[in-house]
C-alpha cells in the first residue's frame, strides 16, 4: 500500500515538473519579449520551483524506500524535509517579485502586451488544473511533498491570476490612456508576492511542526481511542499518543487488560488492536502496543474515590 501511494506521488511530481519547466519558458520569454514586469517575476517564480519540485521529487523517493538498520522507523520524513526547501524557495521568489515590482514604479510603465496577457490566462488555468490534482492526490496518499507540491501550485495560480488582472489593468490604460492603470503590471507583483509568502509561511510551519514530532489533532486521537476501546478485553487506556512520519502515522498506546490471560492472549489482543486501527486508517503504518496488568478490585477502587 505504501509503495502504491509512493508511485503515485513521484508520478504526480513528475507532471509537476515538466509542467513547471515548460511554464518558466514561456513566462521568461514572453516576458522579456514584451517588457511585462509581473510575467518576468512569475517565470522567476516558477524557475524557483522547478528547483522546488525537484526537491519534492528526491525526497518523495527516498520516503519509498524501506527501512533498515540506521531507519527504522523507514524514511518517512524526508518528504518534510522536502516541503521545507520549497517553503524557503517560495520566500526567496516572493522577495523578488516584490522587490521586482515595486522598483517598476520609479521607470516609465511598459506598453501592456495581449500575448503577455494570453501567457499568463494560460499559466492560470494549466496551475489551477495541477493543484486541483494534487491537492486531491496528496490527501488519498497522505503525500507531505506532494501536499508542498500543490500549494506551490496554488500560489502559482495566485501569481497568474495577479498577472492576468495586472496585466489586463495595462491593456486598458495604455488603450484608455489612463496612466494609473499602466502601472497594473508592477501593482500585480507586489500581489503575487504577498500571497507567495503566505503560503510559504504556512507550508512550512506545517514542516516543522512534524519535524519536530507534534502530535497529531485531538480528534484523530479520540478516533484511535474509540478503535482501542472497541477491542472488548482491553478495560483502560494508560496512555495514547500518535505522531505523523511523513507520509504515514506511528501509534503509541498503552493499555490495561485483564491480568489472568495469558502471554498467548495478550499477544491476540495486541494484534486485534494494531488490526482494528489500520482497518480504519490507512494512513497508519505502525501500532506500538504495550500491555499493562488489569484487577478488577483496582477499577471498584478507582471508582470508590
Amino acid at each position: 500500500m505504501s509503495n502504491e501511494r509512493g508511485s503515485s506521488s513521484v508520478f504526480a511530481i513528475w507532471i509537476s515538473l515538466i509542467s513547471n519547466l515548460l511554464l518558466t519558458g514561456i513566462k521568461l520569454i514572453v516576458g522579456f519579449l514584451f517588457n511585462s514586469q509581473v510575467l518576468i517575476a512569475d517565470g522567476v517564480h516558477n524557475a524557483g520551483d522547478v528547483i522546488a519540485t525537484m526537491a519534492a521529487l528526491g525526497s518523495a523517493k527516498v520516503a519509498q524506500k524501506p527501512a533498515d538498520d540506521d531507519h527504522p522507523y523507514g524514511h518517512g520524513k524526508s518528504e518534510l524535509i522536502g516541503s521545507a526547501i520549497v517553503a524557503i524557495i517560495m520566500v526567496f521568489a516572493a522577495l523578488f517579485i516584490a522587490y521586482h515590482s515595486f522598483t517598476s514604479f520609479f521607470h516609465v510603465a511598459a506598453e501592456a502586451s495581449i500575448i503577455a496577457l494570453i501567457a499568463a490566462a494560460v499559466s492560470l488555468v494549466w496551475k489551477q488544473w495541477l493543484y486541483i490534482y494534487c491537492i486531491r492526490l496528496s490527501r488519498k496518499t497522505s503525500s507531505k511533498s506532494l501536499e508542498a507540491t500543490a500549494y506551490d501550485h496554488l500560489a502559482d495560480v495566485y501569481a497568474s491570476l495577479a498577472a492576468v488582472v495586472g496585466i489586463g489593468a495595462a491593456l486598458l490604460g495604455d488603450k484608455l490612456e489612463i496612466s494609473v492603470l499602466s502601472y497594473g503590471d508592477a501593482a500585480a507583483g507586489i500581489v503575487v508576492a504577498y500571497f507567495v509568502l503566505k503560503l510559504a509561511y504556512h507550508m512550512g510551519k506545517d514542516a516543522v511542526d512534524v519535524l519536530m514530532e507534534k502530535a497529531v489533532s485531538p480528534e484523530k486521537l479520540l478516533e484511535y481511542e474509540r478503535l482501542v476501546f472497541s477491542v472488548h478485553e482491553v478495560k483502560r487506556i494508560d496512555r495514547l499518543r500518535a505522531r505523523e512520519f511523513g507520509q504515514y502515522v506511528m501509534v503509541d498506546v498503552r493499555v490495561g487488560i485483564p491480568a489472568q490471560l495469558s502471554v498467548q492472549e495478550g499477544h491476540d489482543v495486541s494484534r486485534k488492536i494494531k488490526q482494528t486501527i489500520m482497518a480504519h486508517h490507512n494512513d497508519v503504518e505502525e501500532v506500538l502496543i504495550h500491555l499493562n496488568p488489569w484487577y478488577e478490585e483496582d477499577d471498584r477502587t478507582n471508582k470508590g474515590k
